[in-house]
Formats: C-alpha cells, sequence, structure tokens
C-alpha cells in the first residue's frame, strides 16, 4: 500500500464537494477517476496529491512514498527552455540518462526544438511540456489531471502505451474512454460527494454500474411499498399516534427525508429544420498562414452525413471548419452554402459567457421553449435534461467544464440543421458525452466533426477525412478504427516494435561489442536528426508560398521524424540491457 485517504471532507462556499471519503492505493494500480464536470474530481486528486488541504480528513504515505503530478492549470517557468524545465528537478548523478529519456519523450509529444523558451509556445505545447515534466520524474505514484488534452490521436495511443508499460501506481482524471478501458484496472466514480469504486476497466464498470444501480432502484420499491403501510400506521389518528413506538417513527422520518434514488431516463432532444437538397459544397479550396495548411480540397456535404476530420494539431482543421462557417475566407477555391442550412458551429474556444447572468437567463437568451419530437420544452427542462441541477445559478460559480457544456446547449437549442463541431468532447465528462452522442444518433441533419477521441469518432461518424503530411485530405470510410485499419492495408505502413522487457530474474545480459559502439554513438545521432529536422522547419517556414517545395520538405520532414522515433526506441531498449549488466 502506497497511499491512505481517510474520511476526506471539502466544500467551498455552500457546495460540498467531497463528504467523508476514504480510499486507498496500492503499488502498480491504476486508477481512473471519472464523474461530472464540476462534481470535485480534480478538487479530490489535488488532495491526494498534497497539493490541497481537506477541510477535515487526513492523507497519509506509507514510507518515503514520491508523487508525481500532472495539474489541469500550468505550472512550468516560462522563461526555461524546454530541455531545462523538464530536467528541473533531475539529480546531477541522473542527467545523462534522464536527458536522453526526456528527449525520447518530447520527441514523442513533437517538441523538437528542445531548447526553445517556454514562453514562446503555444498553450498546447506547454502542456505538453507539462505532461513531459510529469512522466520524467521519479514517482511511486503519478498521478495525471486529464493527461490527453492537446495531444492528437498519435500521441494519445503513444501515451497510452507509456502508461500501460508504466510499472508504478497511476491515478488520472480522464474522459477518454479508450484510455479507461485499456490502462486502468480501477476506477472511482465522484457522485453527489460520494465515490463508488469498480474494480474494472470501462466497460466492465458499465456493467457493474447498471448492477448497482439496479439494485438501488429495487431498494427503492422496497422502501416506498414500506413507506405507505407506515404512513397508514402513523397517521391512524392523533391519539393513536401518541403511543406509536418512538424508533418506528424514526425510522419513517429518516426514510421519508432521505436523498431518493430517481430512475430517470435523460433524453436530449430539439426542433427539426428542413434542409434541402444543396447543403456545403467545397470546391479546390486552399488556405495558408505561417505554413501552407491545405490546398485544392473539394467536398459536398450530403444531407445525412456523419463526418470525423483528423489531423495533427496546428494542421488546419479549425480553418476548414471556419472557413465552412464564414467566419474566415479561403486563399483559393469557392464555398457554397444552400439556402436552407442552418448551421451549429461549437468551436474549440467557448463564446466569451457574461459571467454576471444566469445559466436559465444565457438559455432563454436563445429561446425560451425548444420543440421536440416529444412536445414543447421549457429552458428550464432544457437545463435539467443536460443535467444542469440548478438553473438559476450564476454562470460565474459553473466550472470551466460545465461553462462548455451550456456553450454547447446553446448551440443546440438553436435548432440547426448541420453541426460543425470542434474538438466538441474537450473538457466534457463520460455522462455529457454519452447524453451528446445519443443526440447526434437521432440528429436528423449532417453532422461534421473534428476530434481526437478515438471512442467518439468510432460511434459517432461513418466517414473521415485525414489530413495528410503533404497536406493534402484524404477520405477513409468508417469510424476512427477502421481507418486505422484501412491504412496499415494500404500504406503497409511499417510498425516500432515494443521492446519485451527483460526480467530481472533472468540470467545477466550484456550488450555486445557491436551494441555497446551503438549505444555510445546513439546519443550524437539522435542529436543529429534532431538539428536537421529544426533546420528543414526553417526551409519550410522560408519558402512558405512555394507549394510543391514545402510539399516535399514536409515529406523528407516526416521520414526524419519517424527516423528519429526509431532511434529513440533502440536507446531505450539497448539502455534496459545496459542498466541490466551493471546490477
Amino acid at each position: 500500500m502506497l497511499l491512505i485517504a481517510e474520511n476526506i471532507n471539502k466544500s467551498y462556499g455552500e457546495k460540498t464537494l467531497l463528504k467523508d471519503i476514504s480510499i486507498n492505493i496500492d503499488e502498480k494500480q491504476k486508477i481512473g477517476i471519472i464523474g461530472i464536470n464540476g462534481c470535485g474530481k480534480s478538487t479530490f486528486l489535488k488532495i491526494l496529491s498534497g497539493r490541497l488541504e481537506p477541510d477535515s480528513g487526513n492523507v497519509s504515505l506509507i514510507g518515503k512514498v514520491k508523487i508525481s503530478y500532472l495539474p489541469q492549470d500550468l505550472e512550468i517557468n516560462q522563461n526555461n527552455t524546454i530541455l531545462a524545465e523538464v530536467l528541473r528537478n533531475v539529480t546531477h548523478e541522473e542527467h545523462d540518462i534522464k536527458e536522453h529519456e526526456a528527449k525520447a519523450i518530447l520527441t514523442k509529444l513533437e517538441l523538437f526544438d528542445y531548447e526553445k523558451v517556454i514562453s514562446t509556445l503555444s498553450g498546447g505545447e506547454k502542456r505538453k511540456v507539462a505532461l513531459a515534466c510529469a512522466l520524467i520524474n521519479p514517482c511511486d505514484i503519478l498521478m495525471l489531471d486529464e493527461p490527453t488534452n492537446h495531444l492528437d490521436s498519435d500521441m494519445i495511443e503513444w501515451l497510452e502505451k507509456y502508461l500501460i508499460k508504466f510499472n508504478k501506481a497511476v491515478v488520472m482524471i480522464t474522459h477518454d474512454r479508450y484510455f479507461l478501458e485499456r490502462v486502468v484496472n480501477k476506477i472511482v466514480e465522484v457522485d453527489k460527494g460520494q465515490i463508488y469504486e469498480y474494480v474494472a476497466n470501462y466497460s466492465r464498470y458499465l456493467d457493474l454500474k447498471a448492477e448497482r444501480e439496479e439494485g438501488l432502484l429495487a431498494q427503492e420499491k422496497r422502501i416506498q411499498t414500506f413507506l405507505r403501510k407506515e404512513s397508514e400506521w402513523i397517521h391512524r389518528g392523533a391519539r393513536a399516534r401518541a403511543t406509536k413506538e418512538k424508533k418506528r417513527v424514526e425510522k419513517y422520518e429518516e426514510l421519508t427525508n432521505r436523498e431518493k434514488v430517481i430512475d430517470k431516463k435523460l433524453v436530449l432532444e430539439s426542433e427539426k429544420s428542413r434542409l434541402g437538397k444543396k447543403t456545403i459544397e467545397l470546391i479546390n479550396v486552399g488556405k495558408s498562414y505561417d505554413q501552407l495548411l491545405f490546398s485544392d480540397f473539394s467536398i459536398n456535404v450530403d444531407r445525412d452525413a456523419r463526418i470525423g476530420f483528423i489531423g495533427k494539431n496546428g494542421s488546419g482543421k479549425t480553418s476548414l471548419f471556419k472557413i465552412m462557417v464564414g467566419a474566415e475566407k479561403p486563399d483559393c477555391g469557392e464555398v457554397i452554402i444552400g439556402d436552407t442550412v442552418r448551421l451549429g458551429y461549437f468551436s474549440q474556444v467557448n463564446e466569451a459567457l457574461d459571467e454576471s447572468k444566469r445559466a436559465i437567463d444565457y438559455i432563454r437568451s436563445i429561446a425560451d421553449v425548444v420543440k421536440t419530437k416529444s412536445g414543447t420544452i421549457s429552458a428550464s427542462q432544457m437545463l435539467e435534461n443536460f443535467l444542469f441541477d440548478e438553473p438559476y445559478i450564476p454562470i460565474s460559480k459553473l466550472s470551466g467544464g460545465e461553462k462548455r457544456r451550456l456553450a454547447l446547449l446553446g448551440v443546440l437549442m438553436k435548432a440547426p440543421n448541420i453541426l460543425l463541431l470542434d474538438e466538441p468532447t474537450n473538457d466534457l465528462d463520460i455522462t455529457t458525452l454519452t447524453l451528446l452522442e445519443n443526440y447526434l444518433e437521432d440528429f436528423s441533419g449532417a453532422v461534421l466533426v473534428i476530434s481526437h477521441d478515438r471512442y467518439f469518432l468510432d460511434k459517432v461518424v461513418d466517414k473521415v477525412y485525414v489530413l495528410e503530411k503533404n497536406n493534402e485530405w484524404i477520405q477513409y470510410s468508417g469510424g476512427y478504427s477502421s481507418y486505422l485499419e484501412t491504412r496499415k492495408s494500404i500504406f503497409d505502413e511499417p510498425v516500432i516494435k515494443e521492446n519485451k522487457s527483460i526480467k530481472p530474474k533472468e540470467k545477466k545480459v550484456k550488450l555486445t561489442f557491436l551494441e555497446q559502439r551503438e549505444f555510445e554513438n546513439i546519443e550524437a545521432e539522435t542529436e543529429e536528426l534532431s538539428d536537421r529536422i529544426n533546420r528543414i522547419q526553417k526551409e519550410i517556414d522560408d519558402n512558405i508560398t512555394d507549394y510543391y517545395k514545402t510539399k516535399d520538405l514536409y515529406l523528407e520532414k516526416g521520414k526524419l521524424e519517424k527516423e528519429l522515433e526509431e532511434k529513440f526506441a533502440r536507446w531505450e531498449y539497448l539502455s534496459e540491457i545496459d542498466k541490466l549488466s551493471k546490477k
């Protein structure tokens, strides 16, 4: 056992987040913390990490347990270079070995210029640096708050494999359901101040939770039957009531005032609006900023389309959506929007919500009532159906995830017939995602989605466009998993084989003479590859208007990045043997 938390309580003002919570963390345990936005997940993780004091209760570390922690809010030195920040807490003795390990992680996160000053990075790049800092620190418990934020699909898959192989305890908050399926062996759900523990991955958790809720509903029915009988007994008359057993009356009052279990199936619906044959058509559209994003892209969106758009961060996906909604103009090509189209655009960055207003004021500013298949629904009912228990709560008191959920509801309430969703899963909890997925399943118009959430894409789309390294959009049929399979079969991409771990109990091993020479030279080789990648990037920046030249440069850069990844994988293998030979 590594950590014991006992009787933890935490409130902010009148809102109680955690009520008398206890939990243990064991060696090599991999725990996923889930729950609706604003329920207290991050607060819970901060308390476990020792960064926040509970109102009452204790958190005890067993022995000299070390914790490495990735917070939601960045805590990095803006004046440091990337490499200096990642190695900030590394001892002098470990510096050389950790430096190469840090470069391997940074390469996987596509941060190739290790000497770049952090203050010059984008928000997403800074988040990657913070993740690298957490992964490189020696620890017994690795605590991660939303580790997949700002990572594209390839990076998420790499992090998934890294954590599966990681032989220490992991506690993380995540809404990535494939992560929960493949990485964790225990799920802790935070709900109304309590926690519910399931020794399970995600699919098994769903089964166990359903069983628990069925049990609670059955218990609720028994309680209701009991209360009806007791109510008759208690109300037989004032004179008779005076002689009732005190304990029996107290039991009746206790059950009457309990927090009731409600069998409530949340359904989100909206008004259907007519959509003609002409929807959205792009003809030979292209866009550049500091570099070429894409060119010659054409698409004619079907009325019932379900399309996902995939690509590296900063590759131009958001720009494509902005072109479709008219927020940006293409450098070339034509955009045609049908007369009956009512666009609903949910952007990566939320619109500025007036925090002096209440949630219901914001929704009423869009519509007082909404027509649905089931009839007319009021604004307050729509809020309740979208998981807002307090419709009159000031927007200023909502968490970041709750504000994003409110903004999404605002988009859906405008009764669009074409939805463009840019990273809709960012900061949304699993309950909201499931509700949104069910809504999209019944949505009668077209849905276009930018997302790195593999589970969401598999569930929602039946076609994906992938922005390849040559700046061209390539179409694949099926969801994200189908795209991966198709890509492997078409391109027969080489896969870097995972190095099998060498067990300490096996006979002592050591590097061969040739492997020793390779190990001694590999660091210099990776440095040279990194320099070449940076030089090519500078050449791309200098020739941004020359499409054909930059296209070739991008292809060369991609090959070098692949070679660098393979070198780091080889270094990890040789390093492991070298360490074992010295034991």
